[in-house]
C-alpha cells in the first residue's frame, strides 16, 4: 500500500496544490488506495488509521462500516450532534484499451482547466470527495463545528451492504449530512429504491458448420454513465443495441452467435460489448456491408447522446461451436423483450424518473448465460411490478430468475428543520435558492433511516460530471463552493433544545 501511496503521490502533484489543499491532499491519499466494492479492506485500513493518529475513538462494525467521533469546536459543545457520512468504495471502470490493474493501482489524476479527471478510468470522486470532506473536517483544528459523527460506509456501489448492515444505537447524531450529491446547486431529499435481477440459464450448442468464417463484433464509444442519475438522457445501452444487432445479422444471413459478453457494473450504462459469431464463408462481403449499414443507422439514432459510437468486426478464429438455432432465437428475443431505460416517469415531481431498468451486464459463453440488471424505482411496488415484467420475459424461455441486492428508498421530508437551514444558507452565500428535490438513484440515507427513523438527514455535494464512467470529472471551483457551504453549515447549526 505504502509503494502505491508513493507512486500515486508523485503522478498526483498539480491535485495536491489545489485548494482547499487539505482535502485534495486526503483525496489524493484516498485514491492511491484500491477501494472496489466489496474489497475495502485496504480502505477500510486506510481509514481506521487515519482517525487513530488523530487520537480519535474509532469503531469498526460487523459489516466494516467505519465510525470516528470528534468533539465538538471549543465553544460549540451544546450544538445538536452531527453524522457525516460518505461510502468508501468505488466504481471501478476503465477503457477497453487500458491496461490499469485498479487491484494494485492508484488513480491517475490531472488537472484539466477547471476540473479533475483520470487517465482513462473512473476517478473515485463518487464519493472520495464527500470521504476526503470528512477527514478534512476529523484533522481539522481551526474549523468550528458541533460534536461530530463521521460514518465512513462500505458497498455503497454493488447492494449498500454496509448501510444495511449498520446497526442501530452506534450513532446519537439528530442530523445526517450525506455528502453524495454530484451537482452543487441541489439538496437531495429523497431517493429511488432499487433491486437487483438476476436471469441465468443453460443453452444448447451445436458443431460450428464446415466452410463457415468468423469474426468479432466489437461495439464500443458510447457514453455510458450512472444507471440511474443518467438514465433519462437516452443514452445508447452496449447491451441493447448488440443484441439488436445480433437480430437483425441473424434475420439477414445466417449467422450464428458463438459468444456475447457486454457491459460490467449493475450501476453503469453499459459502454462496450464484444461477441464472436460465425457465418458462411461466402457471406464474408455481405456481412461487412451489413456492419457499415448498421452503423450508420444506430449512429444516426445516438449522434446527440453517443458520437463516439463505433462497430468493428474483424476475422477470428473459428470457433468449434455455436448456439444452437432455437436457444439462439429464444435468447435473443428475450433480451429484445427486456425492458431498458424509463419505465415510468413521475406523476408528482416534475422531471423525475420514477421507475426505471437497467440491462447491465450480459454474458453468453460455454452454454451458460447470464443478464443482469438493476430495476430502481422510487415507489417499491412499482419497483417490483418492473422486476416482474422482467422475470416474466425470461421465464417464458425457462431461465432461472432471482432477486437480490434490495434496497427502500428515501421519502422525501421538505419541512424539516434542516433543511430549511440549508436553504437559507445557500440563498446568504449565493444569492439564489437550491434547487430541494429527490433523485432517481439510491443514496443511503433510506436504509439508515430504517434505524434511525427520528434522525434528520439531506445530501449535497460538488458538481461531478460522468460518475460511474471513464469520463467522470469534479469540478475545482465546485469543490470550493461546496467546501465554503459545508463549513457554514456546521457552524450555524443549532444549539440543543
Amino acid at each position: 500500500m505504502q509503494e502505491t501511496l508513493k507512486r500515486s503521490s508523485t503522478s498526483n502533484a498539480d491535485v495536491r496544490q489545489l485548494s482547499p489543499e487539505a482535502l485534495w491532499n486526503n483525496f489524493a491519499d484516498l485514491n492511491a488506495i484500491p477501494r472496489a466494492s466489496k474489497n475495502e479492506a485496504q480502505v477500510i485500513k486506510f481509514i481506521q488509521d487515519f482517525g487513530a493518529k488523530l487520537g480519535l475513538p474509532v469503531h469498526t462494525d460487523k459489516v466494516g462500516n467505519v465510525i470516528i467521533k470528534k468533539p465538538a469546536f471549543k465553544g460549540m459543545e451544546n450544538r445538536v450532534r452531527v453524522a457525516l457520512q460518505s461510502h468508501l468504495d468505488m466504481v471501478h471502470q476503465k477503457n477497453a484499451e487500458s491496461n490499469f490493474d485498479f487491484s494494485k493501482e492508484g488513480i491517475n489524476m490531472y488537472v484539466d482547466g477547471d476540473w479533475v479527471k483520470a487517465e482513462g478510468t473512473t476517478l473515485g470522486a463518487d464519493n472520495g470527495i464527500g470521504v476526503a470532506s470528512i477527514m478534512t473536517l476529523l484533522a481539522s483544528k481551526d474549523i468550528a463545528h458541533p460534536p461530530l459523527e463521521a460514518l465512513f460506509t462500505i458497498d455503497e456501489e454493488t447492494g449498500m451492504t454496509g448501510a444495511l448492515g449498520l446497526e442501530g444505537g452506534l450513532l446519537d447524531a439528530k442530523i445526517l449530512l450525506n455528502l453524495d450529491t454530484e451537482e452543487d446547486n441541489e439538496l437531495t431529499i429523497g431517493c429511488a429504491g432499487g433491486i437487483d435481477v438476476t436471469i441465468k440459464g443453460k443453452y444448447k450448442s451445436i458443431p460450428t458448420a464446415d466452410g463457415s468464417i468468423a469474426f468479432k463484433v466489437q461495439l464500443k464509444g458510447l457514453a455510458g454513465g450512472h444507471s440511474g442519475m443518467d438514465i433519462h438522457k437516452g443514452r445508447a445501452n452496449a447491451n441493447k443495441i448488440m443484441n439488436r444487432f445480433l437480430r437483425e445479422a441473424s434475420t439477414e444471413h445466417k449467422l450464428q452467435i458463438h459468444s456475447v459478453d457486454g457491459g460490467s457494473l449493475r450501476n453503469a450504462i453499459p459502454r462496450e460489448s464484444v461477441s464472436v459469431v460465425a457465418l458462411p464463408e461466402d457471406q464474408k462481403g455481405s456481412f461487412f456491408n451489413f456492419v457499415s449499414e448498421f452503423e450508420k443507422t444506430i449512429k444516426d439514432e445516438y449522434r446527440s447522446t453517443d458520437p463516439s459510437m463505433q462497430i468493428i468486426a474483424t476475422t477470428n478464429p473459428v470457433p468449434d461451436s455455436v448456439l444452437d438455432p432455437g436457444s439462439q432465437k429464444q435468447l435473443i428475443n428475450s433480451i429484445y423483450a427486456c425492458p431498458n431505460g424509463i419505465y415510468r416517469m413521475s406523476p408528482d415531481i416534475p422531471g423525475l424518473v420514477q421507475t426505471s431498468n437497467n440491462v447491465a451486464r450480459i454474458l453468453i459463453k460455454d452454454g451458460e448465460y447470464s443478464v443482469l440488471c438493476l430495476t430502481r424505482s422510487s415507489i417499491n411496488s412499482e419497483k417490483l411490478d418492473e422486476a416482474n415484467a422482467i422475470r416474466s420475459v425470461f421465464e417464458l424461455i425457462g431461465a432461472d430468475v432471482s432477486y437480490g441486492g434490495q434496497y427502500p428508498g428515501w421519502a422525501a421530508r421538505p419541512d424539516t428543520s434542516i433543511v430549511k437551514l440549508m436553504t437559507e444558507i445557500y440563498k446568504e452565500l449565493f444569492e439564489d435558492a437550491p434547487k430541494v428535490n429527490a433523485v432517481h438513484a439510491g443514496l443511503e440515507c433510506g436504509i439508515l433511516g430504517t434505524n434511525y427513523p427520528e434522525m434528520e438527514m439531506i445530501s449535497f455535494g460538488p458538481n461531478i460530471h460522468g460518475a460511474h464512467s471513464p469520463d467522470e470529472k469534479v469540478q475545482i471551483s465546485s469543490v470550493n463552493k461546496y467546501w465554503k457551504y459545508l463549513l457554514e453549515t456546521l457552524k450555524r447549526i443549532p444549539s440543543e433544545k
